[in-house]
């Protein structure tokens, strides 16, 4: 997996909102989930999440880095 700089908590789930996740809940860590697969998604409020973290993140949502890197604001 190529390397991810570290991602801002709030770019990160702005990009998972543009491929279909919505926020489930909120509070130290974010809740992402996704109705049509049945996803879900913790976003840690660190920033910034560290690369080993957000790949971790990016795998469980379906994506690859490269297509994530591009959906980032």
């Amino acid at each position: 997996m190529p390397k991810l700089a570290g991602v801002n908590h709030l770019a990160a789930i702005a990009a998972l909102l543009k491929v279909g996740f919505v926020v489930a809940r909120q509070g130290s860590h974010v809740v992402l989930k996704r109705e049509n697969d049945q996803r879900i998604l913790t976003i840690p409020r660190h920033n910034p999440i560290n690369a080993f973290t957000m790949g971790g993140i990016i795998r469980d949502a379906g994506l690859s880095v490269d297509e994530f890197k591009k959906l980032l604001p």
